[in-house]
């Protein structure tokens, strides 16, 4: 039988919010989505969280404080899944208290939530990281769908200041802001346990007089990870670095590093979660963020609130947040000339100039780029978006109270305890 949630109290908001990118999704839109989630539930908005994923067999069903998980399996047809999930809408008991659509990261919340968002009669919210809009805008097929998207929003919110451009020039009618990511400082500091690790590292891995640089993260094309490894090597300097890779790398990365085994110094660990990171960051004098177009990564919070300069292109929201000369070094993306140059400035600067601007990124963050701060921005979008007049629901159409699914589909939903 669909579960019979406990009438929750209601709020003027209740989002159902779609994404494929969520826990135990790993990367930087995962790790967002989670604490834009938890940001808004705690600022009172309630959330019915749609997450689209391959590792369920079956629907799962979760209560939670301020809404509910509902994890949805979506496998080669996601016609059908998407079908599927509207016929349990279609008789939710809070349907008709939903008062937006949220499309958060993937192509198939661009995809259904246009639609969801005009048979529920809902205002319809587009949040574009960073990838979801640079790669997507320009493949065929998907293009479509991100133009739609946008077309029909109430709003749509972007990560840096590019992207919020873009948009705008594509669909001046629709109302495009710029909310950039947050950091939630909470325990964001490293243990003396950690700090410990990373020297000893260091000592171990690094030989003496070379600074460590940390690539963190998915290191993927758009990174910029095997450009960033050509102008490293063309600098002439290679020997006065040692890379620090934590993450996913690429295959292009890879097969770099092995055809150039003696040409550089570097280490790599596999994919951490944020809190495993507190053990690598201490352990670098800079970080490096070499994208071609990006959002605004997670990592540039991160380093910047414990106060690691950049190596960094002014891609996305590199641009928006970092001064050249202030909080590192910076490069116009693709332009390996530049980049060299960074990495020259990067090798000359004394210890006393790292520590102004490691104390300027530590500023930076903690004065204006906080969590809660974040949250506070997605409630306003939220309650500016909010339609006083609600569409009626379709002849016929059960009440919430009466809502149940109907018997020849409950079996693909589960009963939860």
């Amino acid at each position: 039988m669909y579960p019979h949630f406990m009438h929750e109290p209601s709020s003027p908001i209740r989002a159902l919010w779609l994404t494929e990118n969520y826990h135990p999704s790993r990367g930087g839109m995962a790790q967002s989505c989670d604490r834009i989630v938890h940001g808004l539930r705690a600022a009172g908005v309630n959330i019915d969280l749609v997450h689209f994923t391959r590792h369920l067999a079956a629907p799962r069903i979760e209560a939670k404080r301020g809404g509910r998980y509902i994890g949805f399996p979506i496998d080669d047809d996601p016609a059908h899944g998407l079908n599927l999930l509207w016929n349990l809408l279609a008789v939710d008991r809070f349907r008709n208290e939903f008062t937006h659509v949220v499309a958060f990261g993937g192509i198939l919340p661009l995809q259904a939530g246009p639609i969801y968002a005009a048979w529920l009669g809902v205002p319809l919210v587009t949040l574009f990281r960073g990838n979801d809009f640079d790669a997507a805008i320009f493949t065929p097929k998907r293009s479509d769908l991100v133009l739609t998207a946008i077309a029909r929003s109430a709003a749509v919110a972007a990560v840096s200041r590019d992207k919020e451009m873009k948009i705008r020039a594509l669909h001046p009618a629709t109302r495009t802001v710029w909310i950039p990511n947050g950091i939630d400082l909470t325990n964001w500091e490293p243990l003396p346990s950690d700090n410990a690790r990373a020297l000893a590292w260091r000592r171990e891995a690094v030989r003496p007089g070379r600074r460590v640089l940390g690539m963190i993260g998915q290191i993927k094309r758009k990174k910029g990870g095997l450009f960033f490894l050509d102008a490293l090597l063309g600098s002439g300097l290679a020997e006065r670095f040692h890379l620090l890779f934590v993450g996913d790398l690429d295959d292009e990365v890879l097969a770099w590093l092995e055809a150039h085994p003696d040409a550089i110094d570097y280490s790599a660990f596999p994919f951490a979660d944020r809190y495993e990171l507190l053990a690598h960051y201490p352990a670098c004098d800079f970080a490096v963020i070499g994208s071609f177009y990006d959002g605004l990564p997670n990592v540039l919070l991160e380093a910047a609130a414990l106060g690691i300069p950049f190596i960094a292109s002014t891609a996305g929201g590199m641009a928006d947040l970092l001064i050249d000369g202030e909080h590192g070094f910076l490069f116009h993306p693709g332009d390996e000339p530049e980049c060299r140059r960074a990495i020259a400035r990067a090798a000359d600067a004394d210890a006393t100039e790292l520590a102004r601007i490691g104390e300027r990124c530590r500023g930076l963050v903690r004065g204006r780029f906080d969590h809660i701060t974040e949250a506070a921005a997605y409630r306003a979008l939220l309650t500016e978006t909010t339609h006083t007049q609600r569409a009626d629901p379709p002849a016929g159409q059960l009440s919430r109270a009466e809502a149940i699914l109907p018997r020849e589909l409950s079996t693909s939903f589960p009963e939860q305890s």
